[in-house]
């Protein structure tokens, strides 16, 4: 483990490692790819990436538990997700067990930068896939690179989770038939104007609505909401135009099976909103995010949990997922990647 870093005022940002994985798509295959210390890209000019947006990319963490191990969280939900996401850009599909064994190189690779137990802070993983041959005309590139690079980070929010006021965003993240269910670095791009909007205006995020009739609840730039009703269920909004977050979908796992909870997976309309007791953002980063306060073209919606802190059931979905993730809870089987 590395001792020069001061890891409990690690914030979140990129912090370079000393090893990052690299594989080239040429002649219609994939390379074997491996570890370089090279942390520059050199690409023609005309390369489709800078063309016409063809890249993807994942995150995840590496931690370690409270028994030493170094471990990732599901990994191959993230390998399923990017080949998702390549045969929607018609990116050739990088194969998904060699995903992992590639995650596991490249922690492995680093691994004294992977922060201590009990730090708050982890190893984020970065992979990512872009079209890197000249390409003028529109069409998909024909040679690509997959690459993963790790930086260590602090928590997400420092000084605890306080709830966030969001705003009801006047445009759209996505289309109906679009991009919206995949990681492309393109949805993220058209999230840049609103978000910066949304700090200007004093709120922490946007909530955007479903394209089509604007009245249902879809997510936020970078996180899926969960909400918690008044009878103790969690429900999480449905639409193929959301991203299908791997942390949400283990929430919903973590809700039914470790605290008893129903749960609804289900289109959300924004007339409902009002009703909830709860509701947060979750994702890798932050786990869940939880929101106090949301804003309706200047009519105020407060959550029943609050401004000053997480709401009790969102804390326990919080709680109950970081323990299985840090080995002090038994995780269900197959959510846990030892590395070493």
């Amino acid at each position: 483990m590395n001792k020069n870093i001061d890891w409990s005022s690690l914030g979140f940002g990129y912090v370079p490692t000393e090893y990052r994985f690299v594989s080239n798509y040429k002649n219609g295959e994939w390379d074997e790819g491996g570890l370089t210390t090279d942390s520059n890209i050199v690409l023609n000019e005309c390369a489709g990436v800078f063309q016409y947006a063809q890249t993807i990319f994942e995150g995840l963490k590496a931690y370690r538990t409270v028994d030493g191990h170094i471990v990732t969280f599901r990994p191959d939900l993230n390998a399923s997700r990017l080949k998702d996401s390549a045969v929607r850009l018609r990116i050739p599909p990088y194969d998904e067990a060699k995903f992992v064994e590639a995650v596991k190189q490249v922690v492995l690779a680093n691994e004294d930068m992977v922060p201590p137990y009990g730090s708050g802070a982890s190893l984020y993983i970065r992979p990512y896939m872009m079209g890197t041959n000249p390409v003028i005309g529109v069409k998909p590139a024909d040679e690509y690179q997959f690459r993963i690079f790790t930086t260590p980070v602090g928590p997400y929010f420092k000084g605890g989770c306080k709830p966030i006021s969001i705003r009801v965003c006047d445009y759209d993240r996505a289309a109906p038939h679009g991009t919206g269910n995949i990681k492309a670095g393109l949805n993220y791009a058209m999230s840049l104007y609103a978000i910066v909007e949304a700090h200007e205006l004093g709120f922490d995020e946007n909530m955007y609505l479903d394209a089509a009739t604007r009245t249902k609840v879809e997510e936020t730039g970078g996180a899926n909401f969960i909400f918690v009703t008044k009878d103790n269920k969690l429900v999480t909004p449905k639409s193929n135009s959301i991203l299908p977050s791997i942390t949400r979908r283990s929430l919903m796992v973590v809700a039914k099976e470790y605290l008893g909870m129903e749960v609804e997976e289900r289109e959300v309309y924004f007339d409902e909103v009002k009703d909830f007791a709860e509701c947060g953002l979750c994702g890798t980063a932050a786990v869940i995010s939880p929101v106090g306060r949301i804003n309706d073209h200047g009519k105020d919606i407060f959550l029943p949990s609050g401004m000053e802190e997480m709401g009790p059931v969102c804390t326990k979905l919080r709680e109950t997922l970081t323990g299985i993730q840090m080995g002090t809870i038994k995780a269900p089987e197959g959510w846990i990647c030892t590395i070493k």
